[in-house]
């Protein structure tokens, strides 16, 4: 069975008068085809993590490389395949509130899909149809069906917006920071929403954040991302629990302890010009890697297996892998 999803060497390059910027540098990954999972995608801002998310969306094209949807090239679907895809990938993003015209309803948000794809459904179906998906992400119908987004939480409407996309019966849901802009208090609802579709409906999907903590929870994998590259991947509990990559050890670091005793400091290397020596083509995390040498200089280092799934992308390990070789 060919996977949901693939991605091969995928570059996007963004070129202005003045510069070129590398946005997705040589990115692979997949989703299989025979069960859902959730692949968390993280890094800071500026990583390229939205720009993935925006080409698998068919939003921009990439520069070189393939996404492949059910082992057929993306770039080559046309006419009724391509609507398909439309159909069954589907985006959360991250700001709920720019998502809905603030002189409807957000019975309108519904309307649109309807209006836009063949549904071959009477008014009644439709509301009925509407009303089952509200409820699969915990929403009362009577609560929020001719309301306007102004009377609701970001919660609320970004549960909208997923029982909108669920219309569609999507096979993958590509959710952008989907809970960043959300009070801390629903963030754990829209989670559980997200949870829930992977484990009932079956729905796949691509989790975009620079959030570990919600990326440990409710992820299956993850790859780390920095400047365009993917710089370690694995099982979640690996990457966030037994991080290798001097990069994604710094972003572990950098999470706030919950305790008033501890004080919150600044993690080690991150300044960006760390290592002022390192060329435009050494590897990309050289400039602010405490352990940059003369190999860090060849060029970006390949994905290669840690232990046994986790994988890593440092000159550090490509001679022994699985241990750690102290170079």
């Amino acid at each position: 069975m060919s996977n949901l999803l693939e991605i091969k060497n995928l570059n996007k390059v963004f070129v202005s008068r003045k510069s070129k910027t590398k946005a997705v540098n040589n990115v692979s990954l997949s989703l299989p085809g025979d069960k859902p999972i959730t692949l968390a995608v993280v890094g800071e801002s500026g990583s390229g993590k939205s720009t993935l998310a925006n080409l698998v969306l068919d939003f921009i094209r990439p520069t070189s490389g393939q996404i492949l949807y059910q082992g057929k090239d993306l770039s080559a679907l046309k006419g009724k395949e391509h609507n398909a895809y439309r159909r069954e990938v589907q985006a959360i993003f991250q700001n709920p509130f720019d998502a809905y015209n603030p002189f409807y309803t957000v019975d309108h948000a519904f309307k649109q899909v309807f209006d836009h794809f063949d549904f071959s459904l009477s008014k009644e179906e439709q509301r009925a149809l509407v009303e089952e998906n509200l409820r699969l992400v915990k929403l009362d119908p009577s609560q929020v069906l001719g309301k306007y987004s102004y009377q609701m939480s970001g919660g609320q409407l970004q549960r909208i917006l997923v029982a909108r996309a669920l219309l569609l019966k999507p096979k993958l849901l590509i959710a952008d920071e989907p809970v960043s802009m959300i009070d801390a208090s629903l963030r754990v609802t829209v989670l559980d929403v997200m949870v829930r579709l992977k484990k009932e409906l079956g729905i796949s999907q691509l989790y975009i954040t620079h959030d570990l903590s919600t990326a440990l929870q409710i992820s299956d994998e993850i790859i780390v991302m920095y400047k365009g590259c993917v710089v370690e991947s694995g099982r979640a509990e690996d990457v966030i629990l037994h991080p290798v990559h001097p990069y994604t050890q710094l972003l572990i670091q950098s999470i706030p302890i919950a305790s008033p005793e501890e004080k919150w400091q600044d993690a080690p290397a991150a300044e960006e010009n760390k290592n002022p020596q390192a060329g435009q083509e050494a590897c990309c995390f050289s400039h602010r890697c405490p352990y940059y040498n003369s190999q860090c200089a060849k060029g970006q280092p390949e994905l290669i297996p840690w232990k046994g799934d986790h994988k890593v992308s440092c000159y550090r390990y490509q001679n022994s892998p699985g241990k750690e070789n102290g170079s």
